[in-house]
């Protein structure tokens, strides 16, 4: 089969926070350097940092301190952070929130005095979080769009990426296979450094946030490539998804947790707050907290017509949030709802992955040449991330990422000739479906949906956990003979349809595998056959790599490197 080949010094996979950060990075720290982003989608409107609503957690204001965001970072994750790259996060928040500002052009809310406006969410013991009203990410992705833009990097628009492909003579990356999806005809482009930022995403839940893109391929390819995986068990479901009924695709997107910050109610069926009857901090208890609040409400039977429970914002006065959340209002209405002046139906939504591949604070990997940013990365949050904590982790080590890889390439980096068994290995694997009889995979993606928020959902069991390893697995024999007409490539929906669901099925049976070798609850991750967390001195984070067609699994120590379990570094900071 014919495959179209090129080559580059940078390449980028995903053009989110964490890839067009590194992308401008790597151009400024080397003008001269070749630097590609390849995406999925369209170039700016792809991904999940356009998204972003809430804001963007850094310590500036008096009072607060790099210190005390870090104790928030790590108590929040359940001390399962690995702490070296957490400091990084905090401190560079600092420096990239300025670069944000002064350099890249953005325009956060201010107080009356010029400083920047800084809001609570839930889980932090100091209002933090930098905001553009409710609208963070669009502001934030435009401006860098517009610095790319004129930095001279390359795009390759709708180019699906299916597999990271070794040097042939197994010293590093040589490159990424690609589909290039406007033509229906494989790519190879070769390059000297390759950035996995593909950015994860949760969606093969029922009710999830993630933009549609976002099937876990990144995750899918790290591992068919030999790169372990960590805290894959931690799936953050954000307790306020919209909940809009069966006609609208909208279910399941985010209301901010500012509405909750702001001093926003949750009732239940019955009109009830229920909230301090499960924590004392009521709806500003972590996210982890009031979705297993929420679910218990559903499961207690509890709920609003459409089987969910109900934000109520009203009491804040309907001109008030129409002025401070302009986006979720505007949100609810498109869909029928009043959030200002009424309440809305909502249900805990999958969000985000803590887990993801194992990196350094350099944002290299286990592979020479391999570098990796943002939600395709785990180790910074641990069991829970704090909300205005994901886009911060994706710029912060992305321009990380882009600054090492300029100076990697700069060091003599070489092109490395590709294993061509593995670009056959690629194309077979995506050439599959076609040798199958055609019919629709949307059944088989309807199934996944259901046994991931039965089975592998908010509250977890062994025997739940076990029955979702066994309907995975036939999941994955049902796609497995499921095909795709082989006709018209291009843009060929269905191919992709099949493609998203099986990196999907692979990262569920991760998930499952994760969630069912923890024995203890923590942070996202909740055993109601183990309900206690344990003594976090003797915390392990689980490791996963893919050996053939299996996974290999293994408990490891953290390591409290910087803070331990009952001490603080608050008090350092004065």
């Amino acid at each position: 089969m014919n495959i179209e080949r090129s080559t580059t010094d940078v390449l980028i996979l995903g053009s989110g926070g964490a890839g067009l950060f590194a992308a401008l990075h790597a151009r400024q720290a080397n003008p001269a350097l070749e630097v590609t982003v390849a995406v999925k989608g369209l170039m700016g409107k792809s991904g999940c940092t356009r998204m972003v609503q809430g804001g963007y957690n850094v310590a500036l204001a008096a009072g607060d301190s790099v210190e005390r965001h870090f104790m928030d970072t790590i108590e929040g994750g359940k001390w399962l952070p690995r702490q070296d790259l957490a400091w990084r996060l905090v401190v560079g928040a600092v420096e990239r929130v300025r670069e944000l500002e002064n350099e890249i052009g953005c325009f956060f809310d201010r107080n009356p005095d010029g400083t920047l406006h800084q809001k609570a969410f839930a889980g932090q013991s100091f209002d933090r979080t930098v905001h553009k009203a409710d609208l963070t990410g669009i502001e934030i992705i435009n401006r860098l769009m517009e610095q790319v833009r004129g930095a001279g990097v390359r795009r390759l628009e709708e180019h699906r990426a299916i597999e990271l492909i070794p040097a042939r003579d197994k010293s590093g990356i040589a490159g990424v296979l690609f589909i290039d999806m406007r033509a229906g005809t494989y790519r190879f482009v070769g390059a000297k450094a390759v950035l996995l930022a593909t950015g994860a995403g949760p969606s093969m839940y029922r009710y999830h946030t993630p933009s549609g893109e976002k099937t876990c391929d990144g995750l899918a390819m790290a591992l068919r490539y030999g790169l372990r995986v960590r805290d894959m068990e931690m799936v953050q479901f954000h307790p306020t998804g919209l909940l809009g009924g069966p006609d609208t695709r909208m279910t399941g997107t985010v209301l901010e947790e500012g509405l909750r910050g702001a001093g926003g109610h949750l009732l239940n069926g019955a009109g009830e707050r229920f909230m301090h009857q499960y924590d004392p901090r009521g709806e500003r208890a972590t996210r982890d907290v009031v979705s297993r609040a929420i679910h218990a409400e559903m499961r207690a039977g509890r709920t609003s017509p459409m089987g969910g429970v109900y934000l109520r914002m009203s009491h804040l006065g309907p001109e008030a949030v129409a002025r401070r959340f302009p986006g979720m209002v505007q949100r609810c209405r498109d869909c029928g709802f009043d959030l200002a002046g009424g309440q809305v139906e909502i249900v805990p939504t999958a969000h985000y992955l803590m887990g993801g591949v194992e990196f350094d604070v350099d944002g290299a990997t286990a592979s020479p040449g391999l570098f990796a940013a943002g939600e395709d990365c785990g180790g910074v949050h641990g069991a829970n991330r704090l909300g205005g904590n994901g886009v911060a982790n994706s710029t912060v080590f992305g321009g990380i990422a882009g600054d090492s890889m300029a100076a990697y390439v700069a060091a003599g980096a070489p092109l490395r000739d590709p294993d061509e068994q593995a670009i056959e290995r690629g194309v077979a694997r995506a050439e599959f479906p076609f040798s199958r009889p055609p019919q629709s995979s949307l059944p088989v993606r309807e199934a996944l949906a259901r046994t991931m928020w039965d089975e592998v959902g908010i509250l977890r069991t062994r025997a739940g956990l076990e029955r979702g390893l066994d309907r995975i697995a036939a999941h994955r024999g049902e796609l497995d003979a499921t095909g795709v007409a082989d006709g018209e490539r291009r843009f060929n929906l269905s191919w992709h349809d099949w493609l998203n669901l099986d990196s999907l099925a692979t990262i569920s049976q991760v998930i499952a595998l994760s969630a069912l070798a923890r024995e203890d609850s923590r942070g996202a991750h909740f055993r109601e056959d183990f309900p206690h967390s344990g003594d976090p001195a003797g915390s392990h984070y689980t490791r996963v790599a893919q050996r053939s067609d299996a996974f290999a699994l293994d408990m490891v120590p953290v390591s409290f490197d910087i803070v331990k379990p009952g001490e603080s570094l608050i008090g350092e900071a004065g």
